[in-house]
């Protein structure tokens, strides 16, 4: 059962995925940053500098946990060792927003470092659905289901992903956490329009939007392929499709994640004042 008791909530203010190399310069001057996002994962031990710091951190900032183990999109059951831990974190931390993404990452009993996507079927919604509820129910509170990055599509899909998101979150009450470069990375490899994503996309179920870079390839046939790497700026399309976006939603917690190749902390808070302006500009 969700707990009703009120929670912290994320301010429509832009976020940095926390880095403990950032920590000084964090907490001396944070310049736009209002919130900070952390890997579930990477704070599930009981004690140690990082836990340490974090609980100075969570004093002055509102904290959203992002999860990427749970495998939510699996075929198998959660893991309940898993949960348990994440439950022991989301106690003590009380974070303002827990998050995980619509993928699978888990087979028999090995787990694969990667995030891997699901046909849209009715069997697969009802199976994602059981699982949300079993989170929910687990954490005592409601979380968010992000939008994947695609590089392929499946035949066997019936509907679109706008569509599996919209259902989802009206059979398990969900949120979504709106992924705008994964919109532009799946629309330029799967070859569909963006901004008719963004029109099709259940806007008023979004809690949290991320940011992030991208790398450019191309597949076998010479056509753009870009993966979802976090290890660069936000590109001036992809912050194009951010601002079309808000303008439609209005103003949303924004996150930049950037967990690859990262950079000093001023650089990181220049990504963060360039979302806060936008912000800024839009009507709540």
């Amino acid at each position: 059962m969700l707990d009703a008791n009120p929670r912290p909530t994320l301010p429509n203010a832009a976020g940095i995925g926390y880095k403990a190399r950032h920590f000084a310069e964090l907490t001396a001057d944070p310049g736009p940053v209002g919130w900070l996002e952390i890997h579930a994962e990477n704070y599930m031990g009981d004690g140690g500098r990082p836990i340490a710091q974090l609980k100075a951190l969570a004093d002055r900032f509102p904290v959203s946990v992002h999860g990427v183990g749970l495998s939510i999109g699996g075929e198998g059951a959660l893991d309940r060792y898993h949960l348990l831990r994440l439950r022991k974190l989301c106690d003590w931390l009380q974070p303002a927003s827990f998050s995980e993404h619509l993928a699978w990452s888990t087979h028999d009993t090995g787990y694969l470092n990667d995030l891997l996507p699901l046909p849209y079927t009715e069997a697969t919604l009802t199976r994602v659905a059981r699982h949300i509820d079993e989170v929910q129910d687990a954490l005592g509170r409601r979380m968010l289901l992000e939008n994947p990055s695609s590089y392929l599509a499946f035949a066997e899909s019936d509907r679109s992903e706008p569509e599996f998101l919209a259902e989802i979150a009206r059979r398990t009450g969900c949120g979504l956490l709106l992924d705008v470069n994964n919109v532009f990375i799946s629309a330029t490899n799967l070859g569909f329009e963006p901004r008719a994503y963004i029109d099709a996309f259940p806007l008023d179920a979004v809690g949290e939007i991320h940011l992030g870079g991208h790398d450019e390839d191309e597949d076998d046939q010479g056509r753009p392929l870009l993966i979802d790497s976090h290890g660069r700026a936000v590109v001036d399309p992809v912050w194009a499709l951010y601002e079309y976006t808000i303008g439609k939603s209005g103003p949303r917690p924004t996150l930049i994640e950037w967990d690859n190749d990262v950079p000093d902390f001023p650089t990181l808070r220049a990504e963060a004042a360039r979302a806060a302006a936008i912000l800024e500009g839009v009507p709540a």
